[in-house]
Formats: C-alpha cells, structure tokens, sequence
C-alpha cells in the first residue's frame, strides 16, 4: 500500500545564530510530538533542521504539510527594532520551510528502529535536494512546496494546487500562521481564541486574512484525489 513521505528542511539555515538554531532545533522537536499527537505521523529530526515524516494515510497528506509550514512560520526568531515617523516598533523574524510530499511504496518502515526506505522517501528526498532556494551570494525566492509521485497527471495536477496554497502561507504573518497552525489541527476558533488568549473575532480575522476557506478546499480536494487512486 502506497504511503506518503515528507521531507522537509529550514530554508536558509546556515544564516541563524547559534541561540536560533537552538530554538528552531526545540521547535520541530515540539512539532513532531504535536504531529504524532494530531494525526499519528512518525517524524524525525535530522542534524536539528531537516524533517522526515511518514504520514501513513497518505489523503491527510497536504494538511500535514501545511500544518508543518504554517508552525514553522509562526516560530517568532530574535526581535529587531524599526523606527517609523519616530515610532519605535519590534519586528519578529520569521523562517521557512522548504517541504516535499513523495508518493509511494515503502520496502522498509519501522518507526520503533527509525527505520525509513523506499520509493516514496527517495520521491521526496530527491525533490527537495533539486529545488535550490538561496546560494551563498543571495537568497532566491521559489516555490517552497513540492509533490512527487511516479503518476505524471497527478504532478502535475497537483503542482499547481500546491505552488498556489505556497503563496498565501509565504505572504501570512507568524500570528495567522499559529491561527491556521491550530485550525489545520481541528481546533474550532472558540478553542483557538482561548488557546491564544485572543478574542474569537480576531481569530476569524486572521482566519480570513490567511485565506482559510481557500485552504480547507484545497486540503479537501487533495484528500478526494488520493482515496480515489
């Protein structure tokens, strides 16, 4: 039976220092628990900022990956203070990161040994290490989010859906990313706004603002197409 395969890695990495490393390392170590938790993925941490995760129900695929992206971008990095017309404000850096969804069997799988082989990891193992986003002289911006599978149609029509839904997480802020983070784990905005110690219509707000409902189609239709294969 096929399975889907996430790899993942912290785009630009090599420019954090070492307390930012430390807390991105922390963070996907939360991550992971949080996945295990929501949707009984098994991942694991390689070299503190790149992510294996096999997701055995391969249609809850792309809403594990968006859940990946949106909480990495959430993770608020050391502050920097702008000064506009005179007014002080702190700035949070944000990161991101660069995941592909491979699609396919798996010869070898045993969570308990950290045991990972087959088609679908080679897919999305592959497929990031082609997609280059920075070089040493600049950083260059390109899709982030990648699917991989040996069936070209559905590449293809799955490229588009994802390079559209890579745009609106690039463009969202680290508040509506924890928003989304959080509705992308089945938390309604009542549990959300009392999560974040917020007001439920600042939770909609962003809600909107992030495209949610754009979103959750997408993740729909995804999940339609594969229980269908």
């Amino acid at each position: 039976m096929a399975k889907t395969v996430i790899s993942g890695d912290i785009i630009a990495s090599t420019s954090l220092d070492d307390s930012e490393r430390a807390k991105i390392e922390k963070s996907l170590r939360a991550l992971l628990k949080d996945l295990k938790h929501y949707f009984n993925v098994y991942g694991r941490l390689i070299k503190g900022d790149n992510i294996e995760c096999v997701v055995e129900e391969p249609s809850e695929a792309l809403r594990v990956a968006l859940a990946i992206k949106s909480y990495v971008k959430s993770i608020r990095l050391n502050k920097t203070v702008k000064e506009t017309n005179n007014i002080r404000f702190l700035k949070y850096r944000t990161y991101r990161i660069r995941l592909a969804i491979g699609y396919g069997e798996l010869s070898r799988y045993d969570p308990e040994k950290g045991i990972i082989d087959g088609e679908a990891i080679y897919l999305s193992g592959r497929k990031i290490s082609e997609m280059e986003t920075y070089t040493k002289e600049r950083i260059v911006i390109k899709n982030t989010l990648f699917f991989a599978s040996n069936n070209e149609k559905l590449n293809n029509e799955f490229g588009t859906l994802l390079a559209l839904l890579d745009v609106l997480l690039t463009k969202a802020t680290s508040r509506q990313s924890e928003v989304l983070y959080l509705k992308l784990t089945g938390l309604n905005e009542e549990a959300i706004a009392k999560k974040l110690n917020i007001k439920q219509s600042t939770v909609n707000q962003h809600s909107t603002s992030i495209g949610w409902i754009a979103i959750e189609k997408a993740v729909k239709q995804f999940s339609n197409v594969i229980k269908k294969i």
